[in-house]
């Protein structure tokens, strides 16, 4: 498996991916052309340092991706945080020990941009995932909160 930034030709197959899920099906839509939304938010990604939209290939086949997304603080004297997000595999691939690859290689990147942690966020609602990451080593360490801000969706 080899990992990469996208490009916007994985678009449409990052979409499916993230619409792929239990708990987001719906959420996201996958038709084509696809929403030129996914494009401005694709070209603010690509644009910025801090930002990297990740894909997962296997023998040529994009199975996996993740945002990385580098942020600079004054905690723990102006340390730098990775933040991983959106993480999926591709149904017909997992259970098979990509997503733990994808996790171990996620946190190299930031270890390598200077990041002293590394942190994710779950809904409450995965419990597999949660599983997961603990597996990984991972610890429940905090509570987040979210406000949606509701915008015309047209």
């Amino acid at each position: 498996m080899i990992f990469r930034d996208a490009t916007l030709a994985d678009l449409p197959t990052i979409v499916t991916m993230l619409d792929d899920d239990d708990l987001s099906r719906g959420r996201e839509d996958a038709s084509l052309p696809l929403d030129p939304r996914y494009e401005m938010a694709f070209a603010d990604i690509d644009r910025d340092p801090n930002q990297r939209l990740i894909v997962a290939e296997r023998d040529g086949d994009v199975i996996g991706t993740m945002q990385l997304s580098f942020l600079p603080g004054i905690a723990f004297r102006g340390a730098w945080r990775g933040q991983i997000e959106a993480v999926r595999i591709a149904a017909s691939v997992r259970g098979q020990g990509h997503g733990a690859q994808m996790i171990d290689w996620a946190v190299a990147e930031c270890r390598a941009r200077g990041c002293r942690m590394v942190q994710l966020t779950s809904m409450r609602d995965r419990i597999d995932a949660h599983r997961f990451y603990e597996k990984l080593g991972w610890t429940k360490s905090h509570f987040g909160f979210k406000l949606k801000l509701e915008q015309d969706q047209g």
